[in-house]
């Protein structure tokens, strides 16, 4: 694998503070901008949720010398693609298109991170608020098990823990968001010195760095950015929760907590996640879904952030199964897991699936700048690929065994969705 992910490329930095990492390839006439700002949910209170997923959609209405909407316009009448998300670690947003339009772009983000707040209105704060409620109506209140993750994670996580309340927010706050509180929480977060720029494609490395600092050296930053303050815990006794939905079937969610990104037994649990349901051939796929036939549809991962982590493993049960015998059946087979040795061959199959994966994404130049800033941002590192891919390569059985025995066998918490007409 030496040398195969050894991506060259350079991080420099401007004097106010935006990091700018930089990496040319020339196989296609394409160019990807990918800047994450420092700000997630995790950055909000728990008495005041939801501002950071509201500034994904905010900062497309338009910035002091870009019209409401014209983001998408400019981009897309050149024959690029764009777009945004949001997590409870950072906000991210990219573009990819033909590399000569690479000051494009650039123009496009340094006009919304320095002149955003010029071109702010209420009416456009007012507009997006409500499209924000909507959507949290669309995809999770009247979703299909739509808001199963939200209340997994709120009984997981602390009260005041940042991962215990959704990235989209709750309703009840998106309701009363104030556009005063908006302005503050523009000025507080998205400035340079709280920002990495990955740019990826076929360009000069000293050409685009100039163009950078042409769009971005006089954005000033913001020196009193907050932090946030959390600590680790341990769930003192496992819980259970019921939630009554509108779905066919029931449907069980298990959750331990665990690491945060790339902590040294992460990729053990990955690899446990592989394992016990990421193919056919897994051991909770193949005893739950194709032997015993009692779920439709069965995953095991393990998720990671800046601030936390923790493993999850979610079935859907099959027509006339219960949600207790579900999860008796997925409890059991996870003692036989802990009780019995990993075989080399699960061990093989799962390294070779992760990475194949990986490997193969890598190939798309968006992937590629997205994973750049995804390593600066964690590890100060952008060129982690070959360490990444070697924390996988190196796992022992003995490592899965231990990692097993350390996060699996303590408390937990399991959420059941019910069908509405079994309350």
């Amino acid at each position: 694998m030496k040398n195969i992910l050894n991506f060259h490329y350079e991080k420099r930095k401007l004097d106010n503070g935006l990091e700018v990492i930089l990496h040319k390839n020339s196989s296609l006439p394409l160019v990807t901008v990918n800047i994450w700002y420092k700000v997630g949910s995790a950055n909000e209170s728990p008495e005041k949720t939801g501002f950071a997923h509201l500034f994904e959609h905010m900062m497309f209405q338009g910035s002091e010398h870009v019209a409401k909407e014209e983001h998408f316009k400019f981009i897309q009448e050149v024959g690029g693609t764009l777009n945004a998300s949001t997590s409870f670690d950072r906000t991210n947003y990219f573009e990819t298109l033909p590399s000569n339009n690479l000051e494009l772009a650039l123009w496009l983000e340094s006009d919304r991170m320095g002149f955003f707040l010029p071109a702010l209105t209420k009416e456009k704060f007012l507009n997006q608020k409500e499209v924000v409620m909507n959507e949290r109506r669309e995809r999770y209140d009247n979703q299909p098990y739509g808001r199963a993750w939200e209340i997994l994670f709120s009984n997981l996580f602390p009260k005041n823990h940042p991962y215990s309340w959704p990235t989209i927010g709750w309703m009840e706050h998106i309701k009363k968001f104030e556009f005063e509180e908006v302005k503050h929480f523009f000025k507080k977060f998205y400035a340079p010195n709280n920002a990495m720029l990955t740019i990826c494609g076929d360009i000069e490395i000293d050409d685009a760095f100039n163009s950078v600092k042409k769009y971005f050296d006089e954005i000033p930053p913001n020196n009193s950015i907050p932090e946030v303050r959390t600590e680790n815990f341990i769930l003192s006794e496992s819980t259970s929760i019921i939630h009554y939905d509108k779905v066919q079937l029931p449907r069980i969610y298990i959750a331990f907590p665990s690491v945060k990104s790339y902590e040294k037994e992460e990729a053990h649990l990955h690899l446990i996640g592989e394992i016990l349901a990421g193919t056919k051939n897994s051991r909770l796929t193949k005893e739950l879904v194709f032997h015993k036939q009692i779920a439709q549809e069965i995953y095991s991962f393990q998720y990671s952030g800046k601030y936390g982590g923790a493993f999850v493993i979610m079935a859907t049960a099959k027509p006339e199964i219960s949600a207790d015998e579900l999860s008796f059946e997925i409890h059991n087979e996870l003692k036989k897991f802990l009780n019995s040795d990993v075989k080399e061959k699960e061990l093989t199959r799962s390294k070779n699936s992760i990475k194949s994966t990986f490997i193969y994404s890598l190939q798309n130049i968006a992937t590629l700048a997205d994973q750049f800033n995804n390593y600066n941002f964690y590890l100060n590192n952008p060129n982690y690929f070959e360490e990444d891919v070697e924390r996988f390569n190196s796992s022992t059985t003995a490592d899965l065994a231990s990692a097993a025995r350390k996060y699996l066998t303590k408390h937990f918490t399991e959420l059941r969705i019910l069908p509405e007409d079994e309350r």
